[in-house]
């Protein structure tokens, strides 16, 4: 069995990213543990599109987010303080991918189909997946999910199903990644809505020496706590 002390052999072969100077892509390989594990060790990660073989990507500019620096809004502290929210952290992981996973109101779904959720589902288990969750009483309403690998944590998606709910598990996310001195938070592809979050745009080069670094340090087995416990 995978331990989450250490990576295990590397079974798909990625090239020197140094060398691309656009996005990087390919096709095939497996979502096995392994071969996802070198995957984000590398600085690539799966890429789903319908009716396309497994494909993995590694965007020129990569979407960080460095917890040191995360202030969240006026009107999110409002939301800490008075929702009556509960933060849990690795308690309901499969609830939190499904979550992901659901329709969306502006679109029909995501890219989490079965062998994605199975995959993640895996991850999890062996230790190296973990789920940030925002619950208000025994109701999960929101979360995050992602894989950590020495001091990196590279997010997946998130969900909400009432207002910041999905904006406070990011919250969590943060403010454990400071608590732990991780590296920045890998939000892999840049869009408004984190950008909203205070994400920064960062070359993929840099990207690389900032994982490279993270990676020097040994992965912190799960269950995690939040860091209010």
């Amino acid at each position: 069995m995978i331990t989450p002390l250490e990576l295990p052999p590397a079974v798909c072969a990625f090239p020197d990213l140094r060398k691309f100077r656009g996005d990087f892509w390919a096709a095939g390989g497996t979502l096995q543990p392994e071969c996802l594990l070198h995957a984000y060790a590398s600085g690539v990660f799966p890429w789903y599109m319908p009716g396309s073989p497994l494909q993995w990507h590694s965007p020129r500019i990569r979407c960080i987010m460095r917890p040191e620096r995360w202030r969240p809004s006026k009107s999110l502290r409002a939301t800490l303080r008075k929702a009556g929210f509960t933060i849990r952290v690795d308690t309901h992981f499969i609830g939190v991918i499904d979550g992901c996973a659901a329709p969306r109101r502006d679109g029909p779904g995501t890219w989490i189909g079965a062998e994605m959720r199975e995959a993640y589902l895996n991850l999890h288990q062996l230790g190296w997946a973990h789920s940030f969750e925002t619950w208000r009483g025994d109701q999960l309403v929101g979360g995050l999910y992602g894989v950590s690998i020495g001091k990196m944590f590279m997010g997946e998606s998130m969900f909400g199903l009432e207002k910041d709910a999905s904006k406070v598990a990011w919250d969590a996310l943060m403010r454990w990644a400071l608590r732990h001195e991780f590296a920045p938070v890998d939000a892999q592809v840049v869009n408004d809505h984190l950008l909203s979050l205070g994400a920064e745009a960062c070359p993929r080069a840099q990207y690389l020496d900032l994982l490279a670094h993270a990676l020097q340090h040994p992965t912190l087995p799960g269950p995690w706590h939040p860091v209010d416990d």
